[in-house]
């Protein structure tokens, strides 16, 4: 069973992966090194964690934001004020914008679940100047993004037979190899990759759990397509691994893997 995901609370995908997004963005684009100055573009904005970490740290001209989720927009719109943002209704795979628009595009946790990841990518290209940068993080679901790995841990303990649900065998895209081979395939040069680590601090197991219940994206949507009963037994699993330190605070891994290239 693999349900289509739901991208339609701002608030809800917020609590669930938007605040997560900004301690990868940083290291991400202090690795991107661009020039103060430039203008941006955020495919797949989201709710505005991307752009607002260009708008604190890369002192941009301008970065504009795009999602297909009307609802992502307006939380973009209506929590990242700055005169140098804007936010628009776009799909990642369409974008409206002109060729060479751009000096960086750039895209944070998107790339795997659009339908063509090489039609994205183009247009990323497509968009920025000749010497612009390209640039991608997604979460490592194999491993190393140790929340979503442990929920599907518990669903394939729990009901073995939706194991092609697990989010790293449905997106085999978020390794560093096939990025790589992708803003290649693309016409992107010099590609470069690299990992982006951190530690995700929950206060409880509560704080860990009800993101789960939001029904934002992929594990969360499976999740609420079962019956209560194995919604319980898939929390009570988590709950017997997930040990606590002498605060009561779960301290949990994350690695996220990026990707970058030079427009030609």
């Amino acid at each position: 069973m693999t349900p289509k995901e739901n991208w339609g609370s701002g608030d809800a995908y917020e609590y669930w992966i938007g605040r997560w997004s900004r301690p990868a963005a940083r290291p991400f684009l202090d690795w991107l090194e661009v020039p103060d100055g430039r203008r941006w573009a955020d495919v797949g904005c989201g709710t505005g964690a991307l752009a607002q970490a260009i708008l604190a740290q890369c002192a941009p001209s301008k970065v504009t934001g795009a999602d297909k989720s009307a609802a992502y927009v307006r939380h973009a719109a209506g929590h990242v004020v700055d005169s140098r943002a804007a936010f628009e209704e776009a799909d990642a795979q369409e974008l409206p914008w002109p060729d060479e628009s751009f000096d960086a595009t750039v895209s944070g946790l998107v790339l795997n679940f659009v339908p063509s990841p090489e039609r994205m990518a183009a247009h990323m290209r497509r968009v920025t100047r000749p010497g612009g940068v390209v640039g991608v993080y997604v979460w490592d679901y194999s491993g190393g993004m140790q929340m979503v790995r442990l929920f599907w841990d518990a669903v394939i303990a729990v009901r073995p037979g939706d194991a092609a649900a697990d989010q790293s065998e449905r997106f085999p895209i978020c390794q560093p190899d096939a990025l790589a081979r992708l803003f290649t395939a693309t016409g992107l040069h010099d590609v470069r990759t690299t990992a982006l680590e951190f530690e995700m601090v929950f206060r409880d197991f509560d704080d860990f759990w009800q993101p789960f219940l939001g029904r934002q994206g992929a594990a969360p949507t499976y999740l609420a397509a079962l019956e209560e009963v194995e919604q319980v037994r898939i929390r009570e699993w988590l709950r017997a691994r997930l040990a606590p330190g002498a605060d009561g605070r779960i301290v949990l891994g994350a690695r996220a893997w990026a990707v970058k290239g030079i427009a030609p």
